[in-house]
């Protein structure tokens, strides 16, 4: 695949990250942050791999599908987890999280 083949992926992870750290941003200020710990965790875990996902597509690294194989697992279980939490956050994120595992799994070649 080319970089250009990797676009939409590249976009779908940028998206998550970005979702990802807002997520983890905005259940800092909930109320019971203790009990939003593993969407936090999740979120954080999610963006930085998301990052680095896109960053290794961007310039064409043989690691790429790969990270991105890792990558749609990470999504899938932060989308679950965010999922669970009612905040307009957590939803928009779990969406995102969804888009991107399933994007991250099309360009690695594997199927959910």
């Amino acid at each position: 695949m080319t970089r250009e083949e990797f676009r939409s992926c590249i976009e779908a992870c940028i998206e998550c990250a970005q979702a990802c750290e807002n997520c983890a941003d905005s259940c800092l200020s909930e109320k019971d942050v203790a009990s939003m710990s593993e969407c936090i965790r999740l979120d954080r875990d999610c963006a930085e791999l998301c990052w680095t996902s896109a960053a290794l597509m961007s310039r064409g690294s043989n690691f790429a599908r790969e990270l991105c194989r890792v990558c749609a697992d990470v999504c899938e279980a932060c989308g679950e987890e965010c999922g669970k939490h009612d905040m307009d956050h957590c939803q928009k994120c779990a969406e995102a999280c969804r888009r991107c595992a399933q994007e991250c799994r099309q360009m690695a070649g594997v199927s959910a």
